[in-house]
């Protein structure tokens, strides 16, 4: 029969073919899932792993989904490597665009193409403000993080729904829950004529250097890693644990509300109900399918992004239901978790005793 044994020393080839074993798994549960459903599994492969990346127009689309997946997981990458544990991104990501929102309304027919960095900024600040709260509830009270941000996700979206519902709504858009269009001055600079994609891929593209240098080549994100997982040894080498918790929450948040304010200024051009799109939850899994790793959350995040283009194309073109890119989502998460134990273990065939 198979059994788990430990290992002398957690294996290093497992720690990178971990992931790739997971989208193996993902994928064969996906045909599983789809031969449940009577649907053609290799229609439906084609739907997630070929269409979103077939032609030059599709990668574009798949770099402004992927934008705000990277951002985020880059700031929660930091914060879990501080042993910070922060999972209401989402609620930053919600209220970040709220704030960059509120810029962008300020705008009209005068205003110049400056006021973007205004509205990135706005953005930033906004996450930070909602992080905060995390953090001084954590600091002062010792409360846990984790379920602090993740409650304050849902004040986020009633906050949201009290303005869009209320005080911003459009006077003149028919009773829809939306906030006026923003002017043309306060829309994010796109990269290409007649494409979506937009200046945000290449600030997350920026952002995984910079990230990259304080994570692993600075003073500063060695502190960080040290005061989170060890705050004895922090305090003795003259570190703060304080310090990591609020500067690593920080971050994140600024991360989460700039993914917020390029996508309100971005592809949604005003505000709705509809702006959390769960990329606050789903850059969970990217920044643990990349191994914590700005360089490995680049290509989980153009996964996850497959796996949102995915799901809507399937939903037009197979009739599937919208939960399928959730259901995608997930199996990727267990698949990982399933595939790591091997990191630490080795499966062993062992005889049973007479």
């Amino acid at each position: 029969m198979l059994r788990l044994e430990t290992r002398p020393e957690p294996s290093r080839l497992m720690a990178l073919a971990s992931p790739l074993l997971a989208l193996a798994l993902t994928t064969l549960l996906g045909v599983l899932i789809f031969l449940a459903l009577g649907k053609d599994p290799l229609r439906g492969l084609q739907m997630f792993f070929w269409e979103p990346i077939r032609s030059a127009y599709a990668w574009s689309e798949l770099g402004l989904k992927a934008t705000p997946l990277i951002l985020i997981a880059l700031g929660l990458a930091l914060c879990f490597r501080s042993n910070v544990w922060n999972i209401g991104a989402e609620g930053q990501f919600i209220v970040g665009a709220l704030a960059a929102g509120w810029v962008a309304m300020q705008a009209d027919a005068q205003t110049g193409r400056g006021i973007v960095v205004l509205i990135l900024l706005a953005g930033v600040l906004g996450g930070m403000a909602w992080a905060a709260i995390t953090a001084l509830l954590r600091d002062r009270f010792n409360a846990n993080e984790i379920l602090v941000s993740l409650m304050l996700v849902y004040v986020a979206d009633l906050l949201l729904g009290y303005l869009v519902y209320g005080p911003w709504k459009d006077p003149n858009g028919y009773n829809f829950p939306q906030t006026i269009t923003f002017a043309a001055a306060t829309k994010i600079p796109r990269l290409f004529s007649g494409w979506r994609v937009n200046i945000g891929v290449l600030v997350a593209l920026g952002a995984v250097a910079g990230f990259w240098l304080l994570m692993f080549r600075s003073y500063a994100g060695y502190a960080l890693q040290v005061g989170g997982l060890a705050p004895a040894a922090a305090r003795y080498a003259g570190f703060s644990s304080r310090r990591a918790l609020w500067t690593a929450l920080l971050l994140s948040g600024g991360m989460a509300g700039l993914a917020g304010a390029l996508e309100a200024a971005g592809p949604l051009g005003q505000l709705t109900p509809h702006v959390p799109a769960g990329y606050g939850f789903a850059a969970i899994i990217v920044a643990f399918v990349g191994r914590l790793h700005p360089v490995g959350i680049v290509g989980s995040g153009l996964l996850m992004s497959m796996f949102y283009i995915g799901g809507e194309l399937a939903q037009s073109r197979l009739g599937l239901p919208k939960s399928i890119t959730g259901v995608f989502q997930g199996l990727l998460l267990f698949t990982l978790l399933t595939s790591d134990t091997l990191i630490h273990y080795r499966v062993r065939w062992a005889r049973r005793a007479a």
